[in-house]
Protein backbone atom coordinates (compact mmCIF):
# COMPACT_ATOMS: atom_id res chain seq x y z
CA UNK A 1 0.00 0.00 0.00
CA UNK A 2 1.13 3.39 -0.98
CA UNK A 3 2.24 5.93 1.87
CA UNK A 4 -0.12 8.65 2.76
CA UNK A 5 1.30 11.65 2.32
CA UNK A 6 0.97 14.79 5.75
CA UNK A 7 1.84 17.86 6.80
CA UNK A 8 0.79 20.22 9.31
CA UNK A 9 -0.91 22.48 10.59
CA UNK A 10 -3.51 18.70 11.44
CA UNK A 11 -6.77 18.61 12.33
CA UNK A 12 -9.09 16.40 14.35
CA UNK A 13 -10.61 15.27 10.90
CA UNK A 14 -7.14 14.25 9.33
CA UNK A 15 -6.15 12.72 12.66
CA UNK A 16 -9.46 10.27 12.92
CA UNK A 17 -8.59 8.97 9.74
CA UNK A 18 -5.21 7.41 9.94
CA UNK A 19 -5.26 3.83 11.44
CA UNK A 20 -2.55 1.88 13.32
CA UNK A 21 -0.19 0.56 10.83
CA UNK A 22 -0.21 3.58 8.15
CA UNK A 23 2.47 3.99 6.53
CA UNK A 24 2.92 7.86 6.21
CA UNK A 25 5.48 10.31 4.67
CA UNK A 26 5.76 13.92 6.49
CA UNK A 27 6.27 16.74 4.32
CA UNK A 28 6.43 20.15 6.09
CA UNK A 29 7.39 21.76 9.44
CA UNK A 30 7.60 19.15 12.51
CA UNK A 31 8.98 20.24 15.55
CA UNK A 32 11.53 18.43 18.17
CA UNK A 33 11.24 17.93 22.23
CA UNK A 34 12.60 15.33 24.29
CA UNK A 35 12.64 15.57 28.21
CA UNK A 36 13.88 18.39 29.66
CA UNK A 37 12.00 20.74 26.64
CA UNK A 38 8.44 18.65 27.91
CA UNK A 39 8.59 19.45 31.46
CA UNK A 40 9.30 22.97 30.52
CA UNK A 41 6.41 23.04 28.19
CA UNK A 42 4.01 21.44 30.79
CA UNK A 43 5.37 23.48 33.42
CA UNK A 44 4.25 26.77 31.66
CA UNK A 45 0.82 25.11 31.13
CA UNK A 46 0.57 24.48 35.00
CA UNK A 47 1.04 27.94 35.32
CA UNK A 48 -1.21 29.45 32.33
CA UNK A 49 1.87 30.46 30.63
CA UNK A 50 2.22 30.35 27.04
CA UNK A 51 4.52 28.35 25.71
CA UNK A 52 7.39 29.97 23.49
CA UNK A 53 6.26 28.51 20.15
CA UNK A 54 2.79 27.69 19.31
CA UNK A 55 2.90 23.84 18.30
CA UNK A 56 -1.36 23.55 18.21
CA UNK A 57 -1.90 21.01 15.07
CA UNK A 58 1.71 20.03 14.93
CA UNK A 59 3.93 17.37 15.42
CA UNK A 60 6.91 16.94 17.84
CA UNK A 61 9.35 14.69 16.98
CA UNK A 62 11.22 12.91 20.15
CA UNK A 63 15.19 13.63 19.18
CA UNK A 64 18.17 15.45 20.22
CA UNK A 65 20.63 15.52 17.04
CA UNK A 66 23.87 15.04 17.02
CA UNK A 67 25.96 18.43 16.04
CA UNK A 68 25.68 18.97 12.14
CA UNK A 69 29.39 18.28 10.16
CA UNK A 70 29.89 20.81 7.65
CA UNK A 71 28.10 20.94 4.60
CA UNK A 72 25.25 19.19 6.75
CA UNK A 73 21.46 20.39 8.08
CA UNK A 74 21.86 18.37 11.37
CA UNK A 75 23.57 15.39 12.28
CA UNK A 76 21.99 12.13 12.92
CA UNK A 77 18.89 12.89 14.04
CA UNK A 78 17.52 8.92 15.19
CA UNK A 79 13.98 8.81 17.51
CA UNK A 80 14.51 8.69 21.32
CA UNK A 81 12.21 6.33 23.53
CA UNK A 82 9.03 7.53 23.64
CA UNK A 83 8.57 6.28 27.10
CA UNK A 84 10.20 8.75 28.63
CA UNK A 85 7.86 11.36 27.37
CA UNK A 86 4.45 9.40 29.03
CA UNK A 87 3.97 11.32 32.15
CA UNK A 88 4.21 14.48 29.95
CA UNK A 89 2.17 13.10 26.55
CA UNK A 90 -1.47 13.65 27.76
CA UNK A 91 -0.36 17.24 28.56
CA UNK A 92 1.16 18.32 25.61
CA UNK A 93 -2.14 16.79 23.56
CA UNK A 94 -4.64 18.40 25.61
CA UNK A 95 -2.56 21.73 24.64
CA UNK A 96 -3.03 20.80 20.89
CA UNK A 97 -0.26 18.84 19.65
CA UNK A 98 -1.44 16.16 17.37
CA UNK A 99 1.40 13.77 16.13
CA UNK A 100 4.07 12.77 18.19
CA UNK A 101 6.66 10.81 16.54
CA UNK A 102 9.48 8.53 18.51
CA UNK A 103 10.15 4.47 19.42
CA UNK A 104 9.03 1.79 21.34
CA UNK A 105 5.59 1.26 23.39
CA UNK A 106 3.33 3.78 25.10
CA UNK A 107 1.55 3.25 28.34
CA UNK A 108 -1.98 2.66 29.15
CA UNK A 109 -2.81 6.27 30.10
CA UNK A 110 -1.18 7.66 27.34
CA UNK A 111 -2.83 5.18 24.66
CA UNK A 112 -5.79 6.55 26.04
CA UNK A 113 -4.69 10.05 25.70
CA UNK A 114 -4.70 9.81 22.25
CA UNK A 115 -8.78 8.97 21.99
CA UNK A 116 -9.40 11.59 24.44
CA UNK A 117 -7.28 14.36 22.52
CA UNK A 118 -7.17 13.32 18.76
CA UNK A 119 -4.04 12.83 18.72
CA UNK A 120 -1.98 9.30 17.43
CA UNK A 121 1.79 8.28 18.26
CA UNK A 122 4.18 7.83 15.15
CA UNK A 123 7.30 5.58 15.13
CA UNK A 124 10.07 6.59 13.11
CA UNK A 125 12.80 3.48 13.07
CA UNK A 126 15.25 3.20 15.40
CA UNK A 127 18.86 2.76 14.91
CA UNK A 128 18.37 4.75 11.44
CA UNK A 129 18.99 8.27 12.63
CA UNK A 130 21.71 9.15 9.48
CA UNK A 131 19.56 7.95 7.04
CA UNK A 132 16.43 10.37 9.19
CA UNK A 133 18.70 13.14 9.35
CA UNK A 134 18.19 13.06 5.07
CA UNK A 135 14.82 13.58 4.76
CA UNK A 136 15.95 16.85 7.08
CA UNK A 137 16.18 19.84 4.35
CA UNK A 138 16.42 22.94 7.55
CA UNK A 139 16.71 23.24 10.87
CA UNK A 140 16.80 26.06 13.62
CA UNK A 141 16.51 26.34 17.32
CA UNK A 142 13.39 28.06 18.56
CA UNK A 143 12.95 27.89 22.11
CA UNK A 144 15.62 26.41 25.47
CA UNK A 145 18.91 26.76 23.72
CA UNK A 146 20.26 26.36 26.83
CA UNK A 147 18.97 22.31 26.11
CA UNK A 148 21.60 22.11 23.66
CA UNK A 149 20.17 18.71 21.99
CA UNK A 150 16.90 18.62 23.77
CA UNK A 151 15.85 22.41 22.61
CA UNK A 152 13.03 22.98 20.89
CA UNK A 153 13.60 22.57 17.06
CA UNK A 154 11.89 23.35 14.18
CA UNK A 155 12.75 21.31 11.23
CA UNK A 156 11.56 21.01 7.88
CA UNK A 157 11.24 17.65 6.12
CA UNK A 158 10.44 15.93 3.45
CA UNK A 159 9.01 12.60 2.73
CA UNK A 160 10.18 11.85 6.24
CA UNK A 161 8.77 7.96 7.00
CA UNK A 162 6.94 6.93 9.92
CA UNK A 163 3.92 4.57 10.74
CA UNK A 164 1.14 5.12 12.81
CA UNK A 165 1.30 3.29 16.31
CA UNK A 166 -1.44 4.23 18.12
CA UNK A 167 -4.30 5.88 16.70
CA UNK A 168 -6.97 7.90 18.23
CA UNK A 169 -9.02 5.31 17.55
CA UNK A 170 -7.22 3.02 20.21
CA UNK A 171 -5.91 0.71 18.17
CA UNK A 172 -2.40 -0.57 19.12
CA UNK A 173 0.25 -1.72 16.27
CA UNK A 174 2.44 -3.44 18.63
CA UNK A 175 -0.15 -4.86 20.80
CA UNK A 176 -1.91 -6.30 17.20
CA UNK A 177 1.36 -7.31 16.13
CA UNK A 178 2.08 -9.51 19.07
CA UNK A 179 -1.60 -11.24 18.86
CA UNK A 180 -0.57 -12.35 15.32
CA UNK A 181 2.07 -14.52 16.61
CA UNK A 182 0.86 -15.22 19.99
CA UNK A 183 0.40 -19.35 20.47
CA UNK A 184 -3.51 -20.33 20.08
Amino acid sequence: MEPKRISAPLTDEMIMELKAGDNLLISGVIYTGRDAAHKKLVELLEKGEEWPVDLKGHFIYYVGPTPAKPGQVIGSAGPTTSGRMDSYTPAVLKYGIKAVIGKGARDEATRKAFQEYKGVYLGATGGAGALLAKRIKDAEIVAYEELGPEAIRKLVVEDFPVTVINDAHGNDLYAEGRKQYAKP
